[in-house]
């Protein structure tokens, strides 16, 4: 077999077409700016139309894959105007709105906002926001980047074309592939922290990271704007309360997601919501302008113990306790069995017990009482927890200087950490890569991300018939070369018999 190189991995997942330098005052292609809209690496804080008028966007939408415009089911709010729920289009110019016979078109009647890289001043319908000025990094580092994120939305049952070779492949060969692409997922999440941290700070971007993970795949988006909203570094109104309790953050963040029911509810949750309502009505007009629609909210097909009303109290109780960012560096720095570590970090993020507490048996402010207690904070959302905000922030502190604790430490817990639940994603895995069959075992959390990340950087952008991916050939590439066995030798014919 030939042997796995340390930084296979790293080189496989760019692409040729990345290895040229882009120049920053390119113009990029529509599919990378499809990509800056989709993950908002944009200073959000600057956006404003064309006109002037500055941008909220409390929700980017859902990437439309099929036609008409690139983004559906957005919401943003344009000055004074109310949030406005509706579509968004990406054109490299302002031209494409006609060039591309936009105009009159009934499917994109619903555009409320039309995204160019950069255009002149002028008022235009639908307004228009120009990318170009608020990228939160230049064009020529976010080139890579752009070029490899997942763009693809692939059907589960189709196996991809690296089934086979994977099959052949050595199970120690596959263990050094997954564990590069995990080791390269950590360092893309501590990027992502330190570049927020340089304009929020470390403590805000942790802040931000836990409750956008809250958020799950349905409501990551307004969980970040709520963080956004009530974090170290916000403008939080000066409102004249005797005492910052865990039930006045309860209140002001059920109350500015704009989660709280306008009507008592019957049965246990009359007496809670009437709690939040006495405390949220003496600050709902300090937060009027920042208080986030109901509809952007995703509930349906949400499990109940995942419901947002249930995610929001746990970010409550995390804000009411001060940053944990101290308790993180602290918890790298002792020693232990990796089942201490698990223990002390959900000790960590787990809210003290309260006294006759609702959300002990309760999922939402409308749901009947459990026969069991639920906890706000289960295994496998720790897990995620640890995987993709903790781990990865303090690899960021550790890579930019800023803690003691060497990156070997935080690579060591990851490598260990115990696996998450199942998800669609991993399921897809075992389809693609595996053909259906269990494949090898995802035995840890680290192992997980690892496969998170081939589905990233190969499967979701190769398209759902493997066209052009590299994958397969480079797997094949370390395929211990059969030696064929000898031929059985010929049989030797009897000597001839002398006739004498």
């Amino acid at each position: 077999m030939n042997r796995i190189p340390r930084d296979f991995y790293e080189r496989a997942r760019i692409p040729f077409a990345c290895e040229e330098t882009v120049r920053d005052d390119a113009t990029p292609p529509e599919r990378w700016m499809q990509q800056i809209w989709r993950h908002q690496r944009i200073h959000r804080d600057r956006l404003q139309t064309l006109d002037g008028r500055p941008v909220q966007v409390l929700h980017p939408g859902f990437w439309n894959r099929e036609a008409g415009p690139d983004f559906r089911d957005a919401v943003i709010r344009i000055g004074d105007d109310p949030a406005k729920r509706g579509d968004i289009e990406l054109d490299r110019s302002v031209g494409g709105w006609r060039s591309h016979h936009h105009e009159g078109n009934p499917a994109y009647a619903g555009v409320i906002l039309h995204v160019v890289w950069t255009a002149p001043s002028a008022t235009l319908a639908p307004p228009v926001l120009s990318l170009r000025p608020v990228l939160d990094s230049p064009l020529g580092e976010l080139s890579a980047w752009l070029e490899r994120e997942a763009p693809g939305i692939l059907p589960g049952n189709l196996p991809g074309s690296c089934c086979a070779p994977l099959r052949e492949l050595p199970p120690e060969a596959f263990v050094e592939i997954v564990t590069q692409a995990a080791r390269t997922r950590l360092r893309l999440r501590a990027e992502g922290f330190a570049v927020r941290a340089l304009k929020a700070g470390w403590d805000q971007s942790l802040w931000e990271g836990l409750v956008g993970a809250l958020g799950y795949k349905h409501n990551v988006w307004p969980m970040r704007r709520l963080a956004e909203l009530t974090g170290w570094d916000a403008e939080v109104p000066a409102i004249p309360v005797p005492e910052e309790s865990v039930a006045h953050w309860e209140a002001r963040l059920m109350g500015i997601a704009g989660l709280l029911p306008l009507e008592l509810p019957r049965g246990d949750a009359r007496l809670a919501v009437r709690r939040l309502w006495d405390l949220w009505w003496r600050e709902r007009d300090a937060w009027e302008d920042r208080i986030l629609p109901a509809f952007l909210w995703k509930t349906g097909g949400v499990r109940p113990a995942n419901h947002p009303q249930r995610r929001i109290i746990l970010a409550a109780r995390w804000r009411a306790a001060g940053s944990p960012a101290s308790g993180l560096e602290t918890w790298l720095m002792e020693t232990g069995t990796r089942a201490a570590w698990v223990s002390r970090l959900r000790t960590l993020l787990s809210p003290p017990p309260i006294p006759g507490d609702y959300w002990l048996r309760h999922a939402t402010l409308r749901s009947r009482a459990s026969p069991r207690p639920m906890p706000l904070l289960g295994a496998t959302r720790l897990a995620e927890l640890a995987l993709n905000v903790a781990l990865p922030w303090l690899h960021a502190r550790a890579s930019a200087g800023e803690h003691p604790a060497g990156i070997d430490e935080i690579e060591r817990r990851y490598f260990l950490w115990p696996p998450a639940g199942d998800n669609a994603q991993l399921r897809l895995a075992r389809q693609r890569l595996f053909g259906g069959d269990p494949g090898p075992a995802f035995n840890t959390g680290a192992c997980q991300q690892g496969i998170h990340q081939i589905l990233r950087d190969f499967c979701h952008h190769a398209g759902p018939l493997c066209d052009e991916c590299r994958f397969p050939r480079l797997v094949r590439s370390h395929i211990p070369a059969q030696v064929p066995s000898p031929s059985p030798a010929a049989p030797v014919p009897d000597p001839p018999v002398s006739q004498t």
